[in-house]
């Protein structure tokens, strides 16, 4: 009777270990489906809207940051900049006080 019990037991974790494996086969299947159909998506998008998706223009900068880095240029170094892109204005201060203003 010992003998029995034990091969049910062991019938019946085999069949749940083999349940739990398909319900995690499905799952991750379907994972993948629709992370196919999100990138069709998006590419198509782009090629309606004529516009880079977003992720690869993100991807693109992080790509060209790392490579700047690595070569050692950075934003504040001498080069990166134009003389015609920077330009020098006076301050002034600008009063909140709405209040006086005549509309």
């Amino acid at each position: 009777m010992d003998a029995i019990a034990d091969f049910l037991g062991q019938l019946g974790r085999t069949v749940l270990r083999l349940a739990l494996a398909l319900a995690a086969a499905v799952f991750l299947m379907s994972l993948l489906v629709a992370s196919l159909v999100v990138v069709a998506g998006v590419s198509l998008w782009s090629l309606v809207t004529g516009r880079k998706p977003a992720p690869m223009v993100l991807f693109g900068r992080m790509r060209e940051r790392s490579r700047q880095a690595s070569q050692g240029v950075w934003r504040g170094q001498a080069g990166t900049a134009r003389q015609a892109d920077v330009v020098d204005v006076e301050a002034r201060e600008v009063d909140d006080d709405r209040s006086g203003r005549q509309s």
